[in-house]
């Protein structure tokens, strides 16, 4: 029993001995003999410990008790580490727990980079340059490591080699100045908010409006919107005039995220390159899992801080089984891989990989095609049975693979915000994708729309997309679908086409998705990706008992046939990204952090 404990246990009045009201000379005593304990006790106290003067017994000052969060162990497994944090580009909760479990198991944090410092961490190059200057790293002595390596540490329960996320600088990457934006593009009606430029309609074919079959195409789409999440509760109700204002901030931060550059230091291009092509053919040819294992691969190997010269740098790594390690060798013993140069003399994998990457055309038609006697794009261009999309796609086959500069999606967001804003104010717009992980490139763009009070999206696609072609953004249609207004298909309106940047012919893919607000945390989460996360959370989601993809997070239910997380009534909802990850129990990650 604890000492207060004790005292409150023995100071109770039904715990006192009643003593008898005669028995004063016994009283007499027992005070006498505690007095001369008292006594005793004050001669035993050390000479430079002064003695608390009190008529009753002295007051021992009870011992702070210690936070199981800043107890350490002397032993740890961080023993002998002073670290210093470089807090930029993670989240404060996360490097919260990072600190305290560093101290838990015997590290030691510096708020400044001293000369004790052993260990700095860092999300990666580009953050530690803004917190610390070159010069400075240059004298500093220890080792810059990746977060990874504590996380990795921790997960796995022992201090893992430091080798292979130590940060390696490039000297000359301090010296790059960080170039301003290209200036706002005068664009239509944008180039000033006093001039407006006469309306130009442009009326749609029908053969343009028509909608092409989205499941065929689930496979061209970067970031495959399956997801998973939930919520045990709907949203409070709440003024909507004051919820939209902070919904909007909400929104507006969560754009805001999207300007985070993401710079692996991809130092294994011979390797990702190779792996690359390999995640294109298996997908052609509709084997999703080996195309998924290589992209994994890619996605590990290129956040490398090192230059691959031997597998065992990579053994421990994830997503890395023995076949990928063997690939990996030949790659750095012969500079290539003899399984790719295979399926690129293989003239039926060639043709079909070749016909696959043409927007519209997904494994099946590829094969049939092949079978039909087709061997090229132009022999393609001669059949008829292709639809409006795919003939789209196949004319403008150079243009869509060619991939988009970061700087120039944010001015294209910025157009698409401006347009937005005009049509129905409030709206919020954001860049979706690679754009909003931080990538320097893009290979399409994903717009994720909707509106803070819940009602006023409904019909604003068909409103928006005539808006954007009347200024030249928008050219042609591959799939237009509003189920908004009649409240069909979760109310999700859909427009996939092709855009063009400001004064160029150039094609690039677009695609624009409206959500109703109580379902956009979904789609947000969904169209940022990337494709391990969107898999890991459905998965998770599956564990759970639920369905997760970009309109919802749906419990299963009677009659589903007994297969978990079928598709019920009505999502769970959430108001943020961030509620969905901690319902489902994930570490929260900013959209930058989502390159897993």
């Amino acid at each position: 029993m604890r000492l207060h404990q004790m005292l409150i246990y023995e100071l109770h009045p039904n715990n006192i001995p009643k003593l008898p009201t005669h028995s004063h000379s016994q009283v007499h005593g027992v005070l006498k003999k505690l007095e001369d304990e008292r006594q005793i006790t004050q001669k035993q106290t050390p000479p430079n410990k002064p003695t608390p003067h009190a008529k009753m017994a002295p007051k021992t000052k009870p011992k702070k008790k210690r936070s199981p969060s800043s107890e350490s162990e002397p032993d740890g497994m961080f023993s002998g580490m002073v670290v210093f944090f470089v807090p930029k580009g993670v989240q404060p909760r996360r490097l919260q727990i990072w600190k305290q479990r560093l101290v838990q198991m015997g590290g030691v944090i510096e708020e400044r980079l001293s000369r004790r410092v052993t260990h700095v961490f860092a999300m990666d190059s580009h953050t530690l340059l803004k917190e610390l200057d070159k010069e400075r790293l240059s004298r500093f002595k220890g080792k810059v490591i990746l977060y990874q390596w504590l996380e990795d540490s921790l997960k796995s329960g022992e201090k893992l080699s430091e080798d292979m996320y130590e940060l390696k600088l490039d000297p000359q990457s301090a010296d790059i100045p960080h170039k301003p934006l290209n200036p706002k593009p005068t664009y239509g009606n944008l180039s000033s908010d006093s001039q407006q430029s006469p309306s130009k309609k442009i009326k749609l074919s029908s053969e343009e409006t028509k909608v092409a079959d989205l499941k065929s195409n689930e496979n061209k789409t970067e970031n495959a919107p399956l997801l998973s999440t939930s919520t045990t509760s709907s949203p409070a109700e709440v003024d909507s005039f004051n919820y939209a204002n902070t919904r909007r901030q909400s929104l507006e931060s969560e754009s805001e995220a999207s300007s985070l550059p993401y710079c692996p230091p991809d130092l294994n291009k011979n390797i990702t390159e190779i792996f690359g092509k390999l995640v294109n053919i298996y997908r052609a040819l509709g084997d999703d899992r080996r195309s998924f294992s290589y992209y994994k691969a890619i996605a590990v190997i290129e956040k490398l801080p090192f230059k691959i010269e031997s597998t065992d740098q990579i053994k421990d790594l994830p997503s890395i089984g023995k076949s990928m390690k063997d690939h990996v060798q030949e790659i750095i013993t012969t500079g290539k891989l003899s399984k790719l140069e295979h399926f690129e003399t293989d003239e039926k994998v060639r043709t079909i990989s070749l016909f696959g990457e043409v927007w519209g055309i997904g494994p099946a038609t590829a094969l049939k095609l092949y079978e039909k006697g087709h061997r090229t794009l132009d022999d393609l261009r001669n059949d008829d049975s292709l639809t409006n999309a795919q003939k789209l796609g196949l004319k403008y086959f150079d243009d869509i693979r060619q991939r988009i500069p970061r700087h120039e999606v944010q001015e294209m967001e910025r157009i698409l915000q401006k347009v937005g804003e005009e049509v129905l104010p409030g709206v919020i717009i954001v860049c979706g994708g690679s754009y909003r992980r931080g990538k320097a490139t893009c290979g399409d763009i994903d717009v994720i729309i909707t509106h803070p009070d819940g009602q006023s999206h409904k019909g604003f696609l068909p409103k928006f997309v005539q808006c954007l072609k009347d200024i030249d953004f928008l050219r042609e249609d591959l799939v237009f679908s509003t189920h908004s207004e009649e409240g069909t298909d979760s109310g999700v309106d859909t427009y996939f086409g092709f855009c063009t940047y400001p004064g160029r012919e150039l094609r690039h893919r677009i695609d624009l998705k409206v959500y109703p607000r109580d379902i956009y945390a979904f789609g947000l989460i969904a169209w940022t990706g990337n494709d391990v996360l969107n898999r890991r959370l459905r998965l998770l989601a599956e564990s759970k008992g639920f369905r997760l993809d970009d309109t919802g997070l749906f419990p299963a239910t009677q009659g589903s046939g007994g297969k978990r997380g079928a598709k019920g009534i009505a999502s769970l909802k959430f108001d943020t990204e961030k509620e969905v990850f901690d319902f489902l129990g994930f570490p929260w990650l900013e959209p930058h952090e989502r390159n897993l």
